[in-house]
């Protein structure tokens, strides 16, 4: 049997990217956002790249461009050189996965992103997912791993075994994740390894959530998130089928 979420996954709405919000001075992944999250109680999701000296680093995109006043490739700088670069709406640097885990601290739940490292949804050379186990190494609270790419948990299954981990999925429209092959997409949108990585969860597009597949992943015992809510009403259509959501841009009920 794969390990279990903790329960409070399921009842704790997920704050996407933690609980931004750039006119409070908070950015997205950010420590003034998990630290919002944290006081509202909600669960956190983050994002991971990695540095060029071999750190996890808590980051959306590949580029520094959209995020900070600076360009290029996040993974050609090292976790000191970031740790200085301010990011775009507040007075927040650039974070590790070691400095989030310190800040949480078991706190709140935290559903942990893995981001492709090659831009094809491929083999991983296993960089990304060494620095995040030796970071995750001794952590207590809460936590979950997923990704995008299948071959990234196949790795964490090995190195965290007893971590809770599944997928992040959607429809895979080729249109809109080129340069990914549009075979891969095709292959991606069924959720073939679910199984393979012993998942016990998927985080699937909301807008996609009535694709049989999922419907039958959670008649198999999956458990399903989605992401991501933006507005009440897409959250109440949500629920219809997922069991939690991962939500930004207004604030979710929490459970009585």
């Amino acid at each position: 049997m794969p390990p279990a979420l903790h329960p409070d996954f399921l009842t704790k709405p997920i704050a996407h990217r933690a609980l931004h919000n750039i006119r409070d001075g908070r950015p997205e992944n950010s420590r003034a956002a998990i630290k919002a999250a944290i006081k509202a109680g909600y669960a956190i999701e983050i994002d991971l790249q990695f540095s060029r000296d071999g750190q996890a680093i808590v980051f959306h995109d590949e580029a520094l461009d959209r995020l900070t006043m600076e360009t290029g490739p996040l993974n050609q700088r090292s976790a000191a050189e970031l740790s200085h670069i301010p990011l775009r709406g507040g007075r927040e640097t650039i974070p590790t996965l070691v400095d989030v885990l310190a800040l949480v601290a078991g706190q709140v739940p935290l559903l942990i992103e893995m981001k492709d490292q090659h831009g094809e949804m491929g083999p991983t050379d296993g960089k990304l997912e060494a620095a995040t186990a030796a970071a995750l190494a001794g952590y207590k609270g809460p936590v979950a791993l997923m990704s995008f790419n299948p071959h990234s948990m196949v790795v964490m299954a090995r190195l965290c075994p007893f971590v809770p981990r599944g997928l992040t999925t959607a429809a895979f429209d080729p249109a809109k994740w080129a340069p990914i092959p549009p075979a891969t997409c095709d292959r991606l949108r069924m959720i073939p390894d679910y199984d393979h990585i012993n998942a016990c969860f998927i985080s699937h597009e909301a807008a996609d959530l009535d694709r049989p597949r999922v419907t039958e992943l959670r008649h198999q015992g999956a458990e399903i998130l989605c992401w991501t809510i933006k507005t009440p009403e897409a959250e109440a259509k949500a629920r219809e089928i997922a069991q939690n959501i991962t939500f930004e841009g207004y604030l979710a009920p929490l459970p009585a």
